[in-house]
């Protein structure tokens, strides 16, 4: 027979039988004439269920979907597809199954935010489709650190993306459609949302793609530059990779003053200028800070001449000035993320310099061959949380 019955719906959708008999109740799912139930209402449930979690009532919730102030008619869209049931197989099952360490299942809940697992947790169904993903490395000898550190860059990366779609969808859709009094049963399905939805996903997969174009060349230049040194036919200069942070000043005043929207679309202006500059330049910008950005470079000349640029370009786009601070070393590569002495001494110079100012370490002028630039020497000073003196230049244009 077809469609789902009360239990089934509440198996599918991690709830209880009471929980759905309540909805029914309510009036918010309506079983068909043979008392059956649809795939629809199993997203009913799981999104009651969220918006009380989310400090909604449930009277209030039942009484607004009655009155027509509210509605759940968008759980039909092809779009909501991807709000996933709860399987019948537990972690504990999937590992026995699988052969996959219990712990490096969890990380797979991790991953996609939703907490830790215990082994009698049953998998989303979204899960269940990342777990041959995880086996398949656990069958090829992949490390379990490698493996969980895939996993959380992952998820991080893509709660980002998803966090930057939702702003995007509630900004230009949600809000306006609800000062323009857009009935409630239409509001998140605008004309040509499918569309847009599908034409979404494919960008998304076409700039992953692009990325892994990038690092995969990358990937290949370094095995074959290890390959022509081993054979003697290729000496790579001796020059250590540059960390850069730029530090926006006044951005906290700014924040205190204006409010996060303020600091909102601060980000917005200096996020295409610090990224391309330091693409241009041999860099990428590695992770966002409250007040800044911190860089990656492998090469520290055109880590200066980066640095140069992104100051010079933030006050005629409208930002309050920046400060910079480089430092060349070794550094340590974990999750995505660089660790190491070299990059607490490059936060430290960018802490002393003063606004406009792209202060150098004395490593970075002896690795960085570039023409253009002059490095004027400032002496020696003391940099917090760094012992002993360190040489420090200010770096300008020559000439």
């Amino acid at each position: 027979m077809a469609g789902l019955t009360r239990q089934e719906v509440a198996e599918r959708a991690g709830a209880d039988d009471a929980y759905v008999e309540r909805l029914i109740a309510a009036g918010v799912l309506a079983p068909d004439t043979a008392d059956r139930l649809t795939t629809d209402d199993v997203r009913r449930v799981g999104i009651m269920r969220a918006l009380e979690e989310a400090g909604l009532p449930f009277d209030g919730l039942t009484e607004g979907l009655k009155q027509g102030v509210l509605s759940l008619a968008f759980v039909s869209s092809p779009e909501y597809s991807r709000f996933k049931d709860i399987s019948a197989e537990t972690f504990e099952a999937a590992s026995s199954r699988t052969g996959v360490p219990l712990p490096l299942l969890a990380m797979i809940r991790e991953a996609i935010g939703l907490g830790t697992a215990n082994p009698n947790d049953r998998l989303r169904e979204d899960e269940q489709s990342i777990v041959p993903f995880v086996a398949r490395q656990v069958r090829l000898g992949f490390r379990p650190a490698a493996i969980e550190r895939l996993l959380r860059a992952m998820g991080d990366s893509l709660r980002r993306i998803a966090e930057s779609e939702s702003e995007w969808w509630r900004s230009e859709v949600i809000e306006p459609r609800l000062a323009a009094g857009v009935d409630p049963g239409l509001l998140g399905q605008p004309e040509g949302s499918a569309e847009l939805t599908a034409a979404s996903e494919e960008a998304l997969i076409a700039i992953w793609h692009a990325q892994q174009q990038q690092t995969w060349t990358a990937n290949i230049a370094a095995g074959f530059e290890y390959l022509l040194g081993r054979a003697g036919l290729f000496h790579a200069p001796d020059r250590p990779p540059a960390i850069c942070f730029l530090d926006i000043t006044g951005f906290t005043r700014l924040t205190q003053e204006r409010g996060d929207r303020a600091a909102a679309e601060l980000a917005e202006v200096l996020t295409p200028i610090v990224k391309r500059t330091s693409i241009e330049h041999g860099g990428r910008a590695v992770k966002w800070l409250g007040d800044g950005v911190m860089f990656w470079f492998r090469d520290p000349g055109p880590a200066v001449v980066a640095a140069l640029d992104m100051v010079e370009a933030l006050v005629p786009a409208g930002l309050p000035p920046a400060h910079v601070g480089l430092h060349a070393g070794p550094v340590v590569l974990q999750q995505g993320d660089y660790y190491g002495q070299t990059v607490n001494m490059a936060a430290r110079i960018a802490e002393y310099a003063r606004p406009g100012e792209v202060l150098v370490s004395r490593a970075v002028v002896e690795a960085a061959t570039v023409s253009g630039i002059r490095f004027d020497d400032i002496g020696d000073v003391e940099l917090k949380g760094v012992s002993g003196a360190v040489e420090l230049h200010s770096a300008r244009r020559a000439g």
